[in-house]
């Protein structure tokens, strides 16, 4: 086994793919937000009624740096604040249209990623290509 060869490929694909996604907003009519701000809008799609406090935790930023984020968003457009009628402390956050328009958007390029790299492998590749990213996902998930 090439240790360095699948460090240098785990390095390259992280680059390339924060690369690609950047370049894909720059490009697009939603140039107005940043790859930071794309992550915080997938998260938000990935769970509705999120808090901003459940986005801080996930993304392991400050609150702080995640109200600045969604003061942004809110002000383009992208996301809505809605007060819990049970607790008026607590805020929940959704996607307007446009907001759910780029987070269809950006989990399309994300399943077309996984699709060119899946497509043509057997079961047992595939069940060995999970269980490796499994084994990384634990790892990365230790160091946080």
């Amino acid at each position: 086994m090439d240790y360095q060869q699948i460090n240098d490929y785990l390095v390259n694909i992280f680059n390339n793919v924060l690369i690609i996604e950047e370049n894909s907003l720059k490009t697009s009519r939603f140039k107005d937000i940043s790859i930071k701000e794309m992550h915080t809008i997938d998260e938000i799609g990935k769970r509705p009624d999120v808090t901003p406090s459940e986005i801080a935790q996930t993304l392991m930023v400050t609150l702080g740096t995640v109200t600045t984020s969604l003061n942004k968003l809110e002000a383009k457009g992208y996301i809505v604040r809605t007060r819990s009628t049970i607790d008026r402390r607590v805020v929940h956050l959704g996607l307007t249209k446009k907001g759910r328009l780029i987070y269809r958007l950006h989990r399309r390029f994300h399943r077309a990623m996984v699709t060119s790299i899946t497509d043509g492998m057997d079961p047992a590749e595939l069940e060995v290509m999970q269980r490796g990213l499994e084994k990384l996902h634990q790892f990365l998930e230790e160091l946080k």
